[in-house]
């Protein structure tokens, strides 16, 4: 198994939080979290190099938080205040330093099998 699993997801009313997780296999210096809206290109949401603290992209910035659990070997996205425009399938993907950099879904080597949110008005 060199794929992450994902968990977690769901529907929310706005204003709402849920948390993804997602466990890896592996060592990589590069760990992060996309979303796909329906017929929307896959963005990049926060990420993490490895020894430096996560990055965030703007719409995530002060409501979603990246953080990590290095014994369990997974990840946590925490989302809070959601809004509709959140609505997507969530990713969590694996890959090498460049990937941290450039954050293009390209970079990365191994993606989660996508978990949907839902946010409701």
């Amino acid at each position: 198994q060199v794929s992450p699993v994902e968990s977690g997801g769901g529907s929310v009313q706005a204003g709402g939080s849920l948390t993804l997780s997602c466990k890896t296999f592996g060592v990589f210096d590069c760990m992060g979290w996309f979303r796909q809206a329906p017929e929307k290109e896959r963005e990049w949401v926060t990420g993490i190099h490895v020894g430096d603290k996560p990055t965030y992209a703007e719409f995530a910035k002060g409501r979603f938080t990246f953080s990590q659990d290095n014994i369990k070997n997974t990840l946590y996205l925490q989302m809070n205040s959601l809004k509709p425009d959140d609505t997507a399938v969530y990713y969590c993907a694996t890959g090498r330093s460049v990937a941290c950099f450039s954050h293009r879904p390209a970079d990365f080597a191994y993606w989660g099998q996508g978990a949907q949110v839902i946010v409701s008005s």
